[in-house]
């Protein structure tokens, strides 16, 4: 093999070239960046003041708190926080003191998300290098958007108050419920936490309906304030049957009393019912002492002469209700299968006939045994009557017959 001694000198030149340009560079590099720092530090040489450490931000109504720890720089006289792109700040000055000094300090921003960078100062005005942090600030949006739990029912429960409340999302940051309500010894507040699914009150005032309740929002870890939602009021299923209502379960006391039949006291009877005729001219109706009496009660047949066939014969009350949903309840442990009787609720000073029972608040066809229920709802405080309505026939040695041994008045307030 032949060297080509030509080529070779023409790469060994190209060689010399790029080397002398890249000194040439690195020198004119180099002159350059000397010239630059001459140019910065014509006024002297940078001092730096110790910058804020382990920042962290936490959120607010409004405004934000910031910590941090300021390294033992006595020359350090003060702390700037900007944010906004520098258009707003907030200075503090810092007290002289050796070692290391926290810096936690709180104070207003309007709500969002912020970036704040923050400078340490000495006398001079030396400043330190930037410290960037980021926080939040929640205000009028974050409010309204705030929901109160749900309470799925309130009830009396054997002489307590049970709140059963619903579920709720977690991630708007709410933490508890605040309960106030009146107790035997006064006013009283509690809290109760998201997570509990049953609230148990042992202490409300019996003569209590109502209580209210709101719910408190910590929106992030370590929030500085407390948000809430506004209070609600919420009614307390009760039984109210003592308290309107009288003579409602076994042993029904009665006015009068014949053999086996009587008139109930408290309740008004009208003609049709009284159908049993003790004797002539002397009629009874309304309560029956017979199979485990005397309870409530119509009756027709099983005799030709002294129970006679009627029509729309009435027991009921007729009080004054205050604005509330009800719910009115009987027992009924025995009945002809074929009867035609109903449980009704109706505004004014009596219950309607069976014809017109399209004109009443509520009613039901109550012809099998167990326990009957009906739900209206009173809207200002009124007189309303509850009771039965009832036609029955007498067939001469078979009838009909209607039976009730308790009924039952229970309300849920109505609250604003």
């Amino acid at each position: 093999m032949k060297f080509n001694y030509s080529i070779m000198l023409y790469r060994f030149k190209n060689i010399q070239l790029t080397v002398f340009s890249a000194v040439v560079l690195c020198f004119f590099y180099a002159c350059s960046s000397w010239d630059e720092f001459k140019e910065y530090t014509k006024d002297g040489e940078i001092t730096y003041t110790g910058k804020i450490d382990s920042v962290k931000v936490y959120s607010g109504k409004e405004r934000v708190r910031v910590h941090g720890y300021l390294k033992a720089d006595p020359k350090i006289n003060k702390v700037k926080i900007f944010w906004n792109n520098y258009a707003d700040s907030v200075e503090y000055d810092v007290e002289k003191k050796s070692g290391v000094k926290v810096f936690d300090k709180i104070f207003s921003v309007e709500e969002g998300i912020k970036s704040f960078i923050i400078h340490t100062y000495d006398n001079e005005g030396n400043k330190s290098v930037a410290v960037y942090a980021v926080g939040q600030s929640y205000g009028e949006r974050y409010q309204a958007g705030l929901n109160n739990r749900l309470v799925a029912s309130a009830a009396l429960v054997n002489s307590n108050t049970e709140i059963n409340w619903l579920a709720i999302d977690l991630t708007g940051g709410p933490f508890a419920s605040e309960v106030r309500y009146i107790s035997d010894a006064g006013e009283k507040t509690i809290l109760v936490p998201v997570t509990e699914e049953k609230t148990v009150l042992s202490d409300v005032a019996a003569s209590t309906k109502s209580f209210s309740y709101r719910t408190l929002y910590l929106p992030q870890k370590g929030s500085i304030d407390t948000f809430y939602t506004a209070y609600q009021n919420v009614g307390i299923y009760r039984d109210v049957t003592a308290e309107f209502l009288k003579n409602t379960q076994v042993p029904v006391a009665t006015v009068e009393k014949g053999d086996r039949w009587g008139t109930p006291a408290d309740w008004i009877t009208n003609t049709a019912v009284r159908n049993f005729r003790q004797a002539p001219g002397v009629y009874y109706g309304g309560v029956d002492y017979w199979f485990g009496g005397p309870f409530l009660a119509m009756e027709a047949g099983w005799s030709t002469d002294n129970m006679n066939s009627f029509e729309n014969g009435k027991i009921y009350q007729s009080p004054v209700l205050s604005p509330g949903i009800y719910t009115l309840e009987a027992d009924v442990p025995d009945c002809s299968a074929n009867g035609r009787f109903y449980m009704v609720a109706a505004e004014g000073d009596e219950i309607p006939n069976i014809e017109n029972l399209n004109a009443s608040l509520a009613n039901l066809r109550t012809n099998t045994p167990g326990t009957h229920k009906i739900t209206f709802t009173v809207n200002e405080s009124k007189k309303i009557s509850l009771g039965f309505v009832g036609s029955l026939t007498n067939s001469g040695n078979s009838g009909e017959f209607f039976r009730v041994t308790a009924v039952r008045l229970k309300q849920l307030p109505a609250v604003e």
